[in-house]
């Protein structure tokens, strides 16, 4: 009896000894832009860490061990252009909510972190970070409006009030939230001046921190000058194939200014959204090897129910332009990652978090449209499969970790 006792003691300690990780994601292609890695490779993850990356890990070490042959593991997808509350405004672009839940349109999504865009100023922050921030499964960071209301009402009442661009209060709510703002935003600006953009430059430099810039309206003020003379180092220029931008030159080549400022270290945002985004723009500038530093979606209730529809489609119109999926992947994580301040996200290594989306990428005859109904054609689709957040699967589109009901020996409740 006691050498029966001894014999499962010891079988149950080998038992639990081989299951060292709790899940492996076995035969993908990892995709890690940050580390340089692209080859078929096991990763596991442990106590909601990346563990270990290997060639092979057997399935006996992990608790769950799941198979995504022929599927791409990336870092989860990082989201810098977002809005996801709604405060003290009723919104920014006219009548109703056109904010999203973050949830809803990132997990299933694979992407894993966002920055909301402004959405939000010092004026009520602190609400949307306690009632939405504090229980979100995805990780949310934030641009702080420079207008203290945020994005309240309409751009007549709100955005154009420079008398609430209070630097003083907002630096008082970055100094207290540090961990969660990452940048100024300043958008929709209508005037024929820069003192929106100015008073946010001015922000940045005092709290340390990048501008998002939406530029607003290109008929009374300059573009160029903006980007040229303003804007420092990491600050972010979103919408950057919006029209009427003079990106171009009159041969179709990239403007020398764009050049010079990429050199200088602005950042260029894709921000597609539902009025910011033409091929017409950004179909000759790829072209041109202008590639954008980050692509975001400007998600919102009508680029949501749009062409814009989410991140992974945004990312095939790059693909369909001819952006390397490689370097997709890049200015979807690491890119943005960096450009937020948090270059510690938007990879795949060991102690990193495991925050991990597995990719599909279809091939076939794909339509991919533009804000001005403009089409281009491609070969292939991005789709999430899976998205592990913190270590944990929160998306997985076809039950890769569930067992056939039958012989699961699952237990139903009853009612």
């Amino acid at each position: 009896m006691v050498r029966i006792l001894a014999a499962t003691l010891l079988a149950c300690a080998v038992s639990g000894h081989a299951q060292q990780y709790d899940l492996v994601l076995r035969n993908g292609q990892v995709l890690d832009p940050k580390n340089n890695v692209a080859a078929k490779l096991d990763v596991a993850v442990r106590d909601g860490k990346i563990a270990a990356i290997e060639a092979t890990i057997p399935t006996s070490a992990a608790k769950q061990a799941v198979d995504i042959s022929g599927l791409y593991l990336t870092p989860g997808l990082v989201d810098i252009h977002v809005h996801v509350f709604t405060g003290l405004r009723h919104n920014a672009w006219g009548n109703g909510d056109l904010s999203v839940p973050a949830d809803v349109m990132a997990i299933p999504n694979g992407v894993t972190t966002v920055a909301d865009a402004g959405s939000s100023g010092w004026r009520d922050f602190a609400e949307f970070r306690r009632r939405l921030i504090a229980y979100s499964t995805t990780r949310i960071f934030a641009f702080l409006n420079i207008v203290g209301a945020g994005m309240a009402n309409n751009d007549d009442v709100a955005e154009q009030n420079e008398h609430d661009m209070d630097l003083d209060a907002l630096s008082k709510t970055i100094e207290e939230n540090r961990d969660i703002i990452v940048g100024i935003k300043t958008a929709h600006w209508q005037q024929p001046n820069f003192i929106s953009v100015q008073k946010a430059v001015e922000a940045g430099t005092r709290n340390h921190l990048p501008v998002m810039v939406d530029f607003g309206w290109f008929d009374n003020k300059s573009y160029e000058q903006m980007i040229s003379s303003i804007l420092r180092p990491g600050d972010i220029s979103t919408h950057v194939f919006r029209m009427p931008a003079p990106l171009l030159t009159a041969e179709g080549k990239p403007a020398p200014y764009m050049l010079e400022a990429r050199k200088r270290g602005i950042k260029f945002d894709v921000g597609h959204g539902g009025g910011s985004f033409s091929f017409a723009l950004a179909e000759p500038m790829v072209k041109n090897g202008f590639f954008p530093d980050s692509i975001s979606t400007d998600l919102h209730v009508d680029s949501a129910t749009g062409v814009m529809l989410n991140l992974p489609n945004v990312m095939s119109k790059m693909l369909a332009l001819g952006i390397p999926l490689s370097e997709v992947i890049r200015e979807t994580t690491t890119n943005p990652a960096t450009e937020i301040g948090h270059p510690e996200l938007g990879q795949i290594a060991v102690g990193s978090v495991a925050d991990i989306a597995v990719l599909r990428v279809e091939h076939g005859n794909f339509g991919y449209a533009d804000l001005a109904g403009g089409k281009v054609d491609g070969s292939e689709r991005i789709l999430a499969e899976m998205t592990i957040r913190a270590g944990h699967v929160v998306f997985d589109l076809n039950a890769r970790t569930a067992v056939p009901w039958r012989e699961g020996h699952l237990k139903y409740a009853t009612r």
